[in-house]
């Protein structure tokens, strides 16, 4: 410290001193501001701004602070002179005790402190400096060495994206595999890092709304303020509420990108997918901006749309956010007590300019008046009366007589021996006795996790009324799988109309498929007998009433198996009618093993050229056995003709006709 000393002079390292001191309850008023106001707004965007100005504020507030002291500790040095404070402070005690102006005791330890604060400080912004530095270098390092550009049909995904977002800034979209979610690094030329991860185990739309989501970062210049963040808690790093709001800043910035993304893809349930599987590969620097920063469900909640936070869990925020900012300018009123810099100056100006004589007898009318001018102790009492008062304690016990109505009318539904995360996320998602106990009249007992399911789900009383009332008795976790794949008691009772009898699995299974009650009506109406697995089959080959209304014209009634036998060999209308065109008249399985052997009506055409009629059996034998038009031409040339399809086949078995070559 005493190098420090030589090359700090002693009035600066007393402002930074003071002005770290002051920014413990600066910083904490600020926090709190900024907490009231992100409580009132309901958009992520107005959040994220409010969390920036916030931050940008605390980093202005000490520097404020150096500045108004430093006027103030002007006159230390001539009384210290070139020598170290804590040398010359026994002689500025002794001289200011003799004046009896200021109290050597309310100034000794701040001073004798201050230096000692300074230095720690300044140990810690060079810690976390080295920190950043190697943080940077790393990256940087890591970007140059192991990246490769990434594959043409995703570069083009990557520029159509960022052609939607209209940016005209160079950047690079680059391949790797040191990370395992998409990421944004650089600054002046980003680039977009696609580990390979996100490559092979997304789905294209999946993967355009993460790139969205990168694009949107550099649209929004957050990395600029990522840096910003960064320098700020390297210089005020002992403070929480530097941490505390840099992290909501963070979280605010992924909603923003978040919503920005679904904007642009459309696609909200595909983007919520995507980041619950990145959450598996959950490794990015600080440094980048990466997809999967933030916590995983709340940004899940809120791409789906779901209930978030009430108006009570903002109201609890807003009532923490006052007590937090009154705390603060307490503390800032007792240390704003403690520094005495007007004092201290005019003691300093009384020590360096000797007084006459004469003056004496004037001092000690004052110094005997001095004991008058202490505070009365009536503020504090006035302070205890307030702290007493009703109204400072009616909020806390209706806060906490509602939180015991709550746990009260869930022990009475029978949910006891809840934690405190149970019973904090059943609040959120609004799971009151009330709706408990009209699931449990309908012979429903979920536990506390059905329960939550249920209530994000929007499964409600009516809703379970609704499917018993169809006739349909389903437990609990199919009632949610009911109800995530939008079957109700309408749907079922219209298949039932229809003619289907499903089970509940059989039923879901019906609506993933996208079975509608006039789908069932119009097979059924086609000529079709068909039972609900049969439907789902049909339904998954893409055999539609209009296909089977063509087989009929050209006069195939197939069943239901035979129906998706054609469909997946791709026997079209168009097909069957070239067959018949040429004379024949295949059955539906013939038809089948037909296409399943490639016959076409190209083959027949030729074999009925070269002067065979071959019925439908001889031209799939003849197909098998790889007896070509192009065969019979060369027999032909051998002088056989009129040939059986049996001499034909022997022919071809003993290669007789075969060139050399093939021998």
């Amino acid at each position: 410290m005493r190098s420090l000393m030589n090359f700090v002079s002693p009035s600066a390292m007393q402002s930074l001193g003071w002005a770290l001191l002051h920014f413990l309850w600066q910083g904490t008023a600020l926090a709190a501001l900024a907490a009231a106001a992100m409580a009132l707004c309901r958009r992520s965007s107005s959040r994220y701004l409010i969390g920036v100005g916030a931050l940008a504020l605390m980093l202005l507030a000490p520097l404020a602070t150096y500045l108004l002291y430093a006027p103030q500790h002007s006159a230390v040095p001539e009384i210290v002179g070139a020598s170290s404070l804590r040398a010359a402070w026994p002689i500025l005690a002794s001289k200011t005790a003799v004046s009896g102006s200021v109290q050597p005791s309310s100034i000794t330890p701040p001073l004798d402190v201050l230096p000692w604060l300074v230095e720690a400080w300044l140990l810690g912004v060079a810690f976390f400096s080295l920190r950043s530095a190697g943080g940077f270098l790393l990256l940087e390092r890591e970007r140059r060495r192991r990246s490769v550009v990434v594959s043409d049909r995703v570069l083009e995904i990557c520029y159509s994206l960022q052609d939607r977002f209209g940016l005209n800034r160079a950047i690079d979209f680059c391949e790797c595999k040191w990370l395992q979610a998409p990421a944004v690094i650089g600054w002046f030329r980003p680039v977009v890092f696609l580990p390979v991860t996100a490559l092979t185990g997304l789905s294209e739309e999946q993967l355009e709304a993460i790139i969205a989501h990168e694009l949107a970062h550099i649209q929004r210049l957050d990395p600029f303020v990522n840096v910003f963040q960064v320098c700020v808690e390297t210089l005020l790093f002992y403070h929480p509420a530097i941490w505390w709001l840099n992290k909501k800043i963070r979280v605010e910035r992924e909603h923003c990108c978040d919503d920005m993304a679904v904007d642009l893809c459309g696609n909200a349930v595909e983007y919520a997918r995507a980041l619950t599987l990145m959450e598996e590969w959950r490794s990015a620097p600080v440094f980048a901006m990466a997809a999967n920063r933030g916590p995983l469900t709340e940004r899940i909640v809120r791409v789906l749309g779901l209930k978030t936070l009430g108006a009570g869990m903002r109201g609890i925020g807003l009532t923490g956010s006052v007590l937090c900012l009154t705390a603060a300018l307490v503390a800032g009123n007792a240390l704003l007590g403690m520094a005495h810099p007007r004092q201290a100056q005019a003691a300093w100006d009384s020590q360096a300019t000797p007084r006459p004589a004469t003056n004496s007898s004037q001092q000690q009318p004052a110094e005997r008046t001095t004991p008058t001018s202490k505070p009365s102790p009536s503020h504090p009492q006035s302070g205890e009366s307030n702290a007493n008062s009703p109204s400072s304690s009616s909020k806390p016990a209706s806060s906490s007589s509602s939180a015991s109505s709550y746990i009260d009318g869930m022990k009475g539904v029978g949910l006891g021996d809840l934690t405190v995360d149970q019973l904090i996320a059943m609040k959120i998602q609004d799971v009151t006795p009330e709706y408990v106990r009209e699931l449990q009249e309908q012979g429903l007992h979920p536990d506390v996790n059905n329960l939550i399911a249920m209530r994000v789900q929007g499964i409600t009383p009516e809703y379970v009324r609704g499917l018993r009332a169809s006739g349909l008795n389903p437990d609990q976790n199919q009632i949610i799988a009911l109800k995530v794949q939008g079957a109700d008691g309408e749907y079922y009772r219209g298949l039932k109309e229809a003619g289907l009898q499903p089970d509940v699995n059989t039923l879901i299974g019906l609506k993933v498929q996208g079975v509608t009650p006039e789908y069932v009506r119009e097979l059924r109406a086609a000529g079709l007998t068909v039972t609900a697995d049969q439907v789902i089959a049909l339904k998954v080959q893409d055999v539609s009433p209009e296909y089977l209304k063509g087989l009929h014209e050209q006069g195939i009634d197939p069943r239901a198996d035979d129906a998706i036998a054609m469909r997946v060999q791709n026997v079209t209308p168009e097909y069957v009618r070239d067959i018949r065109a040429l004379g024949l008249k295949p059955s539906a399985n013939e038809l089948i093993s037909m296409r399943v052997q490639d016959v076409t009506p190209e083959y027949i055409k030729a074999l009925q050229a070269a002067g065979y009629k071959f019925s439908v059996n001889d031209i799939i034998s003849a197909k098998v056995q790889d007896v070509s038009p192009e065969f019979i031409e060369r027999a032909q040339k051998h002088g056989f003709k009129d040939l059986t399809l049996q001499k034909l086949i022997q022919l071809r078995r003993l290669g007789i006709l075969d060139s050399k070559a093939d021998l």
